[in-house]
This record gives C-alpha cells, sequence and structure tokens, in this order.
C-alpha cells in the first residue's frame, strides 16, 4: 500500500439554501435545471439571483462558468464570482476559489491562497475543504509539510464521513506519517472508507489483512462498525474517544 502522494480531489457542491421561499424555490429550480441539462433555465435563475447579491445563487453561477455549462467556459469569470461570494463569508465559494488557486486557472497560482481559503472553508464545517487542507499539509504545498496537521484535518473531514479522508487516514496509519505505524487503525479507516464505496479502501484493507491474526481482524472489525455508526448518528468525537 505505497503512498508517494495523497491526492487532491475537489468536489462541485451544491449551495446553501436561502431562508426567502421565492430564493429557496428559485435555488432549487435551478440547480434541478442544471442537473437536468437544462442550463439555458439554470443560466437565468442563477443569474437572477446573483444580482440580488445571494451567495449561493453567485458560487452555482460560478460553477456554470467554469465548467463551460450553458455559457463558453471562463474560468476568470468564475474566479471573480467565487470572490463576490467569499466576500458574502460563503463557504463553498471559498472551496471552489481555493482549487482554482490551487490550479492556477482563472487567477495566478498561488498555493498559499489556496491553503488560506480551504482553511476559512474547513473551519465552517466544510468536508471536501477538511479533506484538501489535510492533503496541502501532507503534501507540504502551500504550507510546510506536516503531517500531524494532515491528520488533524483529515480525522474533521473523516468525523464528516468523507471518504477520501478516511482513506488518506489508514494511508497514514499504515505507513506511520506523524504518528507510529498502527496495522489495526488503518484497517478500521480502510474499512469505514470501504463501507463508503471507495474501492481502493477495499483492496488496501485486504492488504492489512495478510499482515494480521483472525482475532484481531475481527476486533478491529467491531471498531470499525461502533466508529461508523457514530459517524453516521453524527456523534463521533475523535479517535482518542474510542480506540
Amino acid at each position: 500500500m505505497a503512498m508517494s502522494q495523497f491526492n487532491l480531489k475537489a468536489l462541485i457542491l451544491t449551495g446553501f439554501l436561502l431562508s426567502s421561499p421565492f430564493a429557496h424555490a428559485t435555488l432549487e429550480d435551478g440547480i434541478r435545471a442544471a442537473n437536468e441539462g437544462e442550463f439555458a433555465t439554470a443560466l437565468k435563475e442563477f443569474e437572477y439571483l446573483a444580482d440580488k447579491g445571494f451567495a449561493p445563487g453567485i458560487y452555482e453561477l460560478g460553477k456554470l462558468y467554469e465548467g463551460g455549462y450553458g455559457v463558453t467556459r471562463d474560468y476568470f469569470k468564475a474566479a471573480e464570482l467565487y470572490k463576490e461570494g467569499v466576500k458574502k463569508n460563503h463557504a463553498d465559494s471559498m472551496f471552489a476559489l481555493a482549487v482554482l488557486y490551487d490550479e492556477g486557472k482563472g487567477v495566478k497560482l498561488d498555493k498559499q491562497m489556496a491553503v488560506t481559503l480551504f482553511e476559512k472553508a474547513a473551519k465552517k464545517n466544510l468536508p471536501a475543504a477538511q479533506f484538501n487542507l489535510g492533503v496541502m499539509y501532507a503534501n507540504g504545498e502551500g504550507v510546510t509539510r506536516d503531517y500531524k496537521q494532515a491528520r488533524t484535518w483529515y480525522e474533521k473531514a473523516a468525523a464528516n464521513n468523507y471518504s477520501l479522508a478516511q482513506f488518506n487516514l489508514a494511508l497514514m496509519y499504515f505507513e506511520g506519517l506523524g504518528m507510529p505505524k498502527d496495522l489495526e487503525k488503518s484497517y478500521v479507516w480502510n474499512t469505514i472508507a470501504e463501507y463508503n464505496g471507495n474501492m481502493q479502501a477495499s483492496h488496501s484493507r485486504k492488504l492489512d489483512e495478510r499482515k494480521m491474526l483472525p482475532k484481531e481482524i475481527e476486533e478491529a472489525k467491531e471498531k470499525a462498525d461502533k466508529i461508523y455508526e457514530k459517524i453516521l448518528a453524527g456523534t463521533y468525537a475523535g479517535e482518542g474517544r474510542l480506540f
């Protein structure tokens, strides 16, 4: 189970809904239209909300420009829209803009700015941002490499049931990055990630099993099940309280 570099995965996240029932309907209508490929309708809905200064609408409009859905792809326009969303303290916009800075699309490549924005969104409990921030620390991109910080943010994302973070946490335990090697914990987090459909984790779990006794596998499986149950219930408070 080799790990040369952690993968950075960016998600396209839907925006939060506004308190106004009309804005609710408009945003939902726009998202529904976009999901059904009716981009002209989605564009109209999101432009209306953006003109009203509604951050989720601004964000969704940015995603259309970033992806080239119903419009000519324009990373610069997407970045400008995300910047407007960031000014309104919108977590998804922070995350999306961070990805652009990380990749140098529509903005000048700036890993440090990407880290700053990922952290802002991560502190708003956005799992994808928590995971990406962990990746930046693990790879030493935009920050000094710090496996303990990487672990901290992976744990937060893992507690939010983010499978990529669960898998990367397993890798850290397997290789002993920033912590002692721990095959049991590697097995536990691979198992949980596998429950969430991560096939890489399924393969890694099988590699873990080759080095474990049947009784050790049984005990680790029980721990994984208990943690997963707490994660799904929203009551998982961190590893130290369960191991």
